[in-house]
């Protein structure tokens, strides 16, 4: 008989105690906040209303960043085609997160990457984009950038670089740096750190409709997905971060505020050894810029920018889509890169406020702060890069509201749990590895994922050490970070594990289904389930899988989406 797993029961373990203990304080506590959406701007104002003193409750009607939160390009940066729109106010705030996610919040899960540029045309061109790049620089330098800057590269400095490149493509190139994140664990950190400093944090849990005094809005009523418990959450103020599902909160409030715009992004992910390049690259192409970014054994391609108006909870990537950054990539390729390449393909939803034109290219990617209805104030558009930023207009906001009595946002200098000993714990990293029966290499990714956090995930091998294995198709994971996401990290389905705690649904060519047969009873010991709840759960994972792949056959969006939506959702079928 296998030896139970510890009990984490601190705040900070987001495990199925504290989920209940969370289901409780939402019944028989008043809040001063509750938080509608658990993205990255949603968990930002959480994080930043719980570091002032607030007591906070926060609501996901799925997982954390289940949405547009782990679809994105995975980077961190200001954003170099804003300079050509001149929207320099925007690129300096966003350098200057940046560094503050590389130097103080986030340095465990937030690293520079390297980008190449290819030149087309001489002269004008690399004096154009030079001009551009140094601009860029010098903004990032106002922020605190300690990333190198960038350098001009002749056509062999950059074939040097990217062996791959064509060498007809380009006359020469420049090289500049940025950062880049595994979005899905940084929300995840993010949320959790706000549970250490009392949020109170609940997903599967759909917000169904608004209480309310006279004309002012007093909390939420949320049905549970797991259980179909309704409970009423009580609350001096509420804040709707629900990105795309903006326009559809405030419709269960009775209002009609500003329009937000769903704009589909999709990317692609290929095998590392297809493409020999020691760096990633940016291609301008006739709508916006391609990026190819590096992923541990991998590079993402991506991304698109068109407007989706079908399901928000399933975007879905069209094979049209697929072709257009195949052809884009493939214009600068010695070698091209073919369908059959190609190991992952997500799609995900930027929540852009409506502007005068209706090309989403063109939209608001600046957020807006405003008050929807008395004691419901609204969050929407933005960068992920400056989540932080948004959620400290946001309890600005709520605090004027409330009358004041509350701290100043200090979370620009407040590390994410995971931060606090990662330092030396890095240095120590052989020794580490040498006493849980693991190589440097795998203690040095899962640093990359948890930080200082390592200690906790490692501690459960003492017991069960048959979980130091890898997860089947990918020795990027240990099945002991499958039982910690359901200890510690609110995972609450393979679908969860599979696509946001760990990235294998991307990452190899099964989409995850060898690893989802390893894992499903690893979960199920931590949350409980039996024979039937286990095949139902392998059932839907594999549904989901299928239902991607049909929607990549298909020529365009609405055909794709019939397709993604033909696999049923777990939260809703699976426990009611």
């Amino acid at each position: 008989m296998s030896e139970p797993f510890p009990a984490f029961d601190q705040p900070r373990h987001l495990g199925p105690a504290q989920r209940e203990q969370a289901l409780a304080e939402f019944s028989s506590s008043e809040f001063d906040l509750l938080v509608i959406g658990c993205g990255v701007t949603g968990a930002g104002v959480a994080l930043d209303a719980a570091s002032r003193g607030m007591k906070v409750a926060v609501v996901e009607q799925r997982d954390i960043a289940s949405g547009t939160s782990s679809r994105s390009s995975k980077l961190i940066h200001g954003g170099l085609r804003y300079l050509e729109q001149l929207n320099f106010s925007l690129v300096k705030e966003a350098l200057r997160e940046r560094s503050l996610l590389l130097q103080t919040v986030a340095p465990y899960l937030v690293h520079p990457v390297r980008f190449l540029y290819p030149l087309r045309h001489r002269i004008w061109e690399r004096l154009y984009v030079g001009a551009g790049v140094a601009l860029y620089d010098a903004l990032a330098k106002l922020g605190g950038n300690k990333l190198p800057v960038h350098r001009h590269l002749t056509r062999k400095g950059a074939l040097k670089e990217i062996p791959a490149l064509d060498p007809v493509s380009l006359v020469g190139a420049l090289q500049y740096y940025d950062a880049q994140v595994d979005d899905a664990r940084h929300t995840l950190a993010v949320a959790r750190t706000a549970a250490g400093m009392g949020a109170q944090v609940a997903t599967s849990m759909r917000v169904t409709g608004f209480r309310q005094e006279g004309d002012k809005i007093t909390g939420a009523v949320a049905r549970c997905l797991e259980t179909g418990v309704e409970v009423e959450v009580r609350a001096r103020h509420v804040v709707n971060a629900t990105g795309v599902w903006t326009d559809l909160v405030e419709e269960l409030a009775g209002q009609d505020s500003v329009e937000v715009t769903a704009s589909k992004g999709i990317h692609i992910v290929v095998p590392q050894k297809l493409i020999r390049s020691a760096t990633g690259m940016i291609i301008r192409t006739e709508k916006s810029v391609l990026f190819m970014i590096p992923w541990s054994q991998n590079w993402i391609i991506g991304t698109t920018d068109t407007k989706w108006d079908l399901d928000k909870a399933h975007p879905a990537a069209s094979q049209t889509d697929i072709q257009y950054v195949l052809e884009r990539l493939n214009s600068v390729l010695l070698s091209p890169i073919s369908e059959a390449d190609i190991v992952g393909v997500y799609a995900g939803l930027r929540p852009l406020l409506t502007g005068e034109s209706d090309a989403t290219s063109k939209l608001s990617r600046e957020h807006a702060v405003w008050a929807t209805a008395p004691g419901l104030t609204t969050v929407a558009g933005g960068k992920y890069t400056t989540y932080r930023v948004m959620a400290k207009d946001t309890i600005d906001a709520v605090i004027e509201d409330l009358g004041g009595g509350f701290r100043e946002s200090a979370t620009e200098r407040l590390p994410l749990i995971g931060v606090e000993g990662y330092e030396q714990l890095w240095t120590d990293r052989a020794s580490l590895a040498e006493r849980h029966g693991l190589s440097v290499r795998q203690v040095e990714r899962l640093m990359g994922r948890y930080g200082s956090g390592v200690v906790e995930v490692l501690g459960i091998l003492r017991s069960r050490p048959e979980l130091s294995a890898h997860f089947p198709g990918s020795d990027d994971y240990v099945l002991v970070e499958a039982v910690y996401a359901a200890l510690a990290e609110a995972a609450l389905h393979l679908d969860d594990v599979l696509t946001r705690r760990t990235r294998i649904s991307i990452e190899t060519p099964d989409r995850g289904l060898a690893a989802a047969e390893a894992i499903a009873p690893l979960m199920g010991e931590v949350l409980g389930w039996d024979d039937s709840a286990l095949a139902r759960e392998l059932a839907h994972y594999r549904a989901r899988v299928e239902a991607e792949r049909d929607s990549q056959r298909q020529p365009d969006d609405h055909t794709a989406d019939a397709a993604r939506i033909g696999a049923p959702d777990v939260r809703t079928a699976g426990r009611l």
